[in-house]
C-alpha cells in the first residue's frame, strides 16, 4: 500500500519537476541557473568558458546557418560543418544533370574550387542582454494587445538601433515566456559563404525518408562550408578578393568518441517549442491540426514521388522541396503517437488541476488567475473550426505552386510607375528561381489532388468561390478544370512569363488580371483574407491568456525550474549519452556503426544504396585513425539532450568542450518533446564526428581539409 501511494505521488509530481536533461537554456544565464547542475553531471567547464563577451568562448564557435540551421567552426580558416540536409538546398542549387552533386557528392580540393552560395548567410552571437525592464516599463493588461505590441515593437527597435550604432553589427530583441521577458541579441552576419564539401546522398541521406526521425540511424548527415570576410576580417558581400574569416574560436575535434553516460552538451538555434500550453491546445494539436497536416502531406508527397521516380530532371528540381515537406510530415505523425503514448492531454490536465487547487486557496491568486483556464476552454472551442479550415487551406490550396506564383504578381500590378523598373528586376529574378525548380505537369497533378482533399474535408460554407465554378461549369471534374488552368495560364510557362516581364508596362496588367490562374489565386487568397480577422481576434485573445498563464505558473508552481520555449535564439542543452526502450521488449543501444550501413544495403532501393568505394573501405577495414577502440567506425550515437528543428547541425560537445558529434535529428518516439518532454524517450540523434572525418579523408580523399582541423585524443 505504501509503495502504491509513493508511485502515485511521483506520477503526480513528475509533471511539475524537470528532468536533468530537459531544457533549452539561455547561455548568458548559465552561471545563475545551470553551472552547478552541469558540473554535477560531469561538465568540466565553467559557465564563463561557455559564454563570455569579454574573451573567446565556446559560443563564438557556433553560428546560425541560412537562418534555419546551426553550424560550428572547425578551423582557423573559416571552415564550418553543418548537416547535409541543412546544406541540401545549396547542393541541389549547384546540381544539374551534368554535375549531379546530389548523387555524386562534391569536394573542393582547394579554396579556388569552392562554390559561392548567393543569398546564404551565417550569423554569430556577439552578446545577449536582458532588456525586460526597458521593454515592459509602465505596460500592464489595461491596454489592448494591439497597443501593447505597438509599444513593445517601438521600444525594441530603439534598443536595437542604440546597441548597434557605429558598428557593423545587427541586433534583435526577442520575446521570451510569451512576452513576460525580453532579451537583446547583438549579432555579426556574414554574406560570403561558399560550399566546400558534401558527401553523395547515398551517405549524406542514407536511409532517406524511411529512416528519417528513426533510431537506429546510419546517415552521414554533414556538409562543409566556409565563411569569407574582407581583408579586415569584417563581413562583406561576395568578392574574389575576400579571405577566409578568422573567428575568435573554433572547436577542437575529439577522436576519442563517447561512452554510455558521458556528459554532452548541444549549442544551437532551436526554432520553436510550446512546452507550457494548456490541455485544450494540446488536444487541438493532437486530434485536429497534426492529423490534417499528415493527411494532406501524405497525398502531396505521393504525387511528387511518382514523377521524381520517372524523371531525373524532376527528381533534382523537387529533391529539396520533397525533403522539407517529408521531414515535418513524419515529425507530426510521430508527435501524434508520442502525445498519445505519454497521455499528454491528461498530463496537462493534472498540472491544471494542481494549479487551480492552489489558486483557489489563495484569495489574491483566485482574483488574478481564477478564470484563466475556463477562458482558455472558451477561446479554443471558438478557435477550433477556424484552425481546421486554415490547416486544410495551408496544406492543400497553398501547397499548389502555380497559385502562389500567380498571386505574387498582384504586387506587380500595384507597383507605382517610378518603382516599376526596380520591381521588374526583382520579378525576373523570382521567375528564374521559380522555374528552376518547377515542373508544370507535376504541379497539375498536385492541383487536382489538393483541391479534392479540401473539398471533401471542409464544410461548403468555408469553400472559396472557385469551387462553385468547378461544380457548375466542370461538373466536379477536377482534371478538366486543371487542364484548362494550366493550358491557358501564362504562369505555367517560363517562356510566357519571361515574355510578359521583358515587355511589361502598366497597360499589360490586364494580361495578369485576366489570367485563369491569377483569378483562381485571388479567389483563394481573398477567402483566406476573409476569415483572417476573426482568426486573429481569437489568437490574440489566446496569446494574452497564454502570457498570463505563463506568468501565473511561475508564481503558483515555483518548485519547477522554468526554461523559455525555443524561438530561434542561441541556446544550450545538456544531458548524457544513453540508449532507451523504444517499445515493449525493444531496447536501443546508444551507437551505430558502419557494419549497420552494410547490413542495411539494398541496391534496389534509392534510400539504401551504398557507394562502391565505401563498401571497399569497409571490406578492407581501411579506417585510419577514425575507428573506435572496438575496431569499428561509429556512425551515430544518441543522447538525452532536449533539441528541436533549428538544432540541425548543432555541435555536440564533450565535458571538455571538444566536438564529438553533429546533431541531425530526434528520435520518432520523442518528437512530442516540442510540447512535452519525456526523459525516458527523448533522444537527440547525433553524427559521430569521426564518421564525418572518415568520409572526408578516406572516402573523398580531401586530406587538406582534415589538416586544417585541430584533432585531439
Amino acid at each position: 500500500m505504501k509503495k502504491t501511494i509513493c508511485i502515485a505521488f511521483l506520477i503526480l509530481n513528475s509533471s511539475f519537476l524537470i528532468f536533468a536533461e530537459e531544457g533549452m537554456w539561455i547561455p548568458s544565464l548559465l552561471k545563475a541557473l545551470n553551472e552547478t547542475d552541469m558540473q554535477k553531471l560531469g561538465c568540466k567547464l565553467s559557465a564563463d568558458e561557455i559564454y563570455n563577451i569579454n574573451k573567446s568562448s565556446l559560443k563564438d564557435g557556433v553560428l546560425q546557418f541560412a537562418g534555419g540551421c546551426t553550424g560550428e567552426m572547425i578551423s582557423a580558416e573559416g571552415l564550418f560543418i553543418t548537416n547535409h540536409h541543412c546544406g541540401y538546398g545549396q547542393i541541389q542549387a549547384h546540381s544539374s544533370v551534368d554535375h549531379d552533386y546530389l548523387t555524386n557528392g562534391f569536394w573542393a580540393m582547394n579554396k579556388k574550387d569552392e562554390l559561392t552560395c548567393p543569398g546564404i548567410t551565417v550569423t554569430f552571437i556577439v552578446r545577449i542582454e536582458d532588456v525586460t525592464s526597458k521593454i515592459l516599463d509602465g505596460i500592464d493588461n489595461s491596454i489592448s494587445e494591439t497597443k501593447r505590441d505597438s509599444i513593445i515593437m517601438a521600444r525594441g527597435k530603439k534598443i536595437e538601433k542604440e546597441s548597434t550604432d557605429g558598428t557593423h553589427y545587427n541586433a534583435r530583441v526577442k520575446s521570451f515566456f510569451y512576452g513576460n521577458e525580453f532579451y537583446l541579441f547583438v549579432m555579426e552576419t556574414f554574406k560570403d559563404v561558399r560550399m566546400v564539401g558534401a558527401p553523395p546522398e547515398s551517405i549524406g541521406k542514407f536511409g532517406g525518408d524511411t529512416d528519417n526521425w528513426m533510431w537506429p540511424r546510419h546517415t552521414g548527415d554533414f556538409s562543409l562550408f566556409r565563411v569569407y570576410a574582407d581583408k579586415d576580417n569584417n563581413p562583406a558581400d561576395y568578392s574574389p578578393d575576400n579571405v577566409p574569416f578568422k573567428q575568435r574560436y573554433f572547436f577542437p575535434i575529439s577522436l576519442k568518441g563517447v561512452q554510455e553516460n558521458d556528459f554532452t552538451m548541444v549549442f544551437g538555434f532551436p526554432g520553436r517549442t510550446t512546452e507550457y500550453l494548456p490541455s485544450e491546445a494540446v488536444e487541438l494539436i493532437q486530434k485536429v491540426s497534426d492529423p490534417i497536416k499528415v493527411k494532406a502531406r501524405t497525398a502531396r508527397l505521393a504525387v511528387w514521388e511518382e514523377d521524381m521516380k520517372k524523371s531525373t530532371e524532376v527528381r533534382i528540381k523537387y529533391a529539396s522541396k520533397y525533403a522539407g515537406v517529408s521531414n515535418y510530415h513524419k515529425k507530426w505523425a510521430g508527435e501524434i503517437r508520442g502525445l498519445e503514448r505519454a497521455d499528454g492531454i491528461k498530463v496537462k490536465q493534472e498540472i491544471e488541476k494542481t494549479f487551480m487547487e492552489r489558486v483557489s486557496k489563495n484569495p489574491e491568486w483566485s482574483k488574478k488567475y481564477g478564470t484563466i483556464l475556463s477562458d482558455f476552454e472558451t477561446a479554443y472551442k471558438k478557435l477550433t473550426p477556424y484552425q481546421k479550415v486554415l490547416d486544410y487551406y495551408s496544406e492543400t490550396i497553398n501547397a499548389i505552386e502555380i497559385i502562389k506564383f500567380a498571386n505574387s504578381y498582384r504586387s506587380l500590378i500595384d507597383t507605382k510607375p517610378e518603382e516599376l523598373a526596380k520591381k521588374l528586376e526583382a520579378m525576373k529574378a523570382g521567375e528564374k528561381a521559380f522555374f528552376k525548380d518547377y515542373n508544370s505537369g507535376t504541379d497539375k497533378k498536385l492541383f487536382v489532388a489538393m483541391l479534392k482533399i479540401y473539398y471533401e474535408n471542409v464544410d461548403k460554407s468555408m469553400h472559396p468561390d472557385f469551387f462553385k465554378t468547378i461544380e457548375s461549369k466542370y461538373k466536379g471534374d477536377y482534371e478538366k478544370y486543371a487542364e484548362k488552368i494550366f493550358k491557358k495560364s501564362i504562369f505555367s510557362s517560363e517562356g510566357k512569363v519571361s515574355s510578359l516581364l521583358n515587355g511589361y508596362s502598366a497597360d499589360k496588367a490586364k494580361v495578369i488580371k485576366n489570367d485563369p490562374a491569377y483569378i483562381l489565386a485571388q479567389s483563394a487568397f481573398g477567402f483566406y483574407g476573409s476569415i483572417g480577422p476573426q482568426y486573429s481576434v481569437l489568437t490574440n485573445e489566446i496569446s494574452r491568456l497564454q502570457r498570463d498563464y505563463m506568468y501565473a505558473l511561475k508564481v503558483v508552481i515555483p518548485e519547477k525550474k522554468y526554461y523559455p520555449d525555443a524561438n530561434s535564439t542561441l541556446r544550450l542543452s545538456y544531458g548524457k549519452v544513453d540508449g532507451y526502450e523504444g517499445r515493449d521488449a525493444v531496447e536501443f543501444n546508444y551507437y551505430t556503426t558502419l557494419d549497420g550501413v552494410i547490413e542495411k544495403e539494398d541496391s534496389t532501393s534509392s534510400e539504401f544504396k551504398v557507394p562502391k568505394k565505401l563498401h571497399d573501405l569497409y571490406e578492407k577495414k581501411e579506417y585510419g585513425q577514425y575507428a573506435d577502440k572496438d575496431g569499428k567506425v561509429h556512425v551515430a550515437f544518441i543522447a538525452s539532450q532536449h533539441i528541436t528543428g533549428g538544432n540541425s547541425g548543432s555541435p555536440v560537445l564533450d565535458a571538455s568542450g571538444n566536438l564529438v558529434g553533429v546533431a541531425f535529428d530526434s528520435n520518432w518516439e520523442g518528437v512530442q518533446s516540442d510540447i512535452m518532454y519525456d526523459g525516458s524517450q527523448v533522444r537527440a540523434i547525433i553524427l559521430d564526428i569521426r564518421y564525418a572525418l572518415f568520409v572526408i579523408d578516406k572516402f573523398a580523399g580531401d586530406t587538406q581539409l582534415v589538416k586544417e582541423m585541430k584533432l585531439v585524443q
